[in-house]
């Protein structure tokens, strides 16, 4: 068949759209499809942290393990903010769709109040334990640890910093429909770090032994 006859012919090519009409994939298809990728190659780094931890957990080198080292009630206190995070960055979502402002604004403050609260309580575990001795060189246990959770809070961090800045664009914008995709984008990686957190909490905090 020419190609005069092709498009002439369009419902003669695979699902009847002329090629000419076809053309490229729209912003939101490219833009989820990017954030994915990215969301899937932190899958694979976290993975990898998760794999190195299991294997060094017991290579204390004579120091102090998990169950000596780790605070019950800071870890409590952590994982209850950052669950109940996701579900204000729900919330926040859910007023997104709807554009209503005040909600948005809402329960943008509180879920970044929460996280801002989990970053906390986690750099003043990690100074409590370096004040003990338990500082990331003395041990392949405390390496892991120390690069497996510094990395979650690294993107609880840049989290925050993202919130804080869609905010201010929601402010001097409104909901424009690029702002829209960005804050869809953010809950999304919201969510995946408080599934990394389970992760974190059963593997090496309950992997402790309490």
């Amino acid at each position: 068949m020419s190609l005069a006859d092709t498009l002439a012919n369009p419902a003669d090519e695979p699902g009847g759209i002329a090629y000419s009409a076809r053309g490229p994939a729209s912003i939101e298809t490219v833009a989820s499809f990017g954030f994915w990728l990215f969301l899937l190659s932190d899958v694979v780094m976290f993975s990898a942290l998760f794999a190195a931890y299991a294997v060094l957990q017991d290579h204390v080198a004579g120091g102090p393990d998990g169950l000596k080292l780790f605070n019950r009630g800071y870890v409590l206190a952590e994982t209850a903010c950052l669950l109940f995070s996701s579900f204000t960055c729900g919330l926040c979502a859910l007023a997104i769709e709807r554009r209503a402002t005040a909600a948005f604004y809402l329960w943008g403050i509180v879920t970044f109040a929460l996280g801002a609260t989990f970053i906390g309580l986690e750099i003043s575990e990690f100074l409590r334990m370096i004040r003990d001795g338990a500082a990331p060189e003395r041990s392949a246990f405390l390496s892991a640890f120390f690069t497996l959770v510094g990395c979650h809070g690294v993107h609880v961090t840049l989290g925050l910093t993202w919130l804080a800045t869609m905010m201010a664009q929601v402010g001097t914008l409104g909901f424009r429909p690029q702002i829209v995709r960005r804050l869809l984008c953010f809950t999304l990686f919201w969510h995946a770090l408080d599934i990394v957190w389970i992760g974190v909490f059963t593997i090496v905090y309950l992997g402790a032994r309490w």
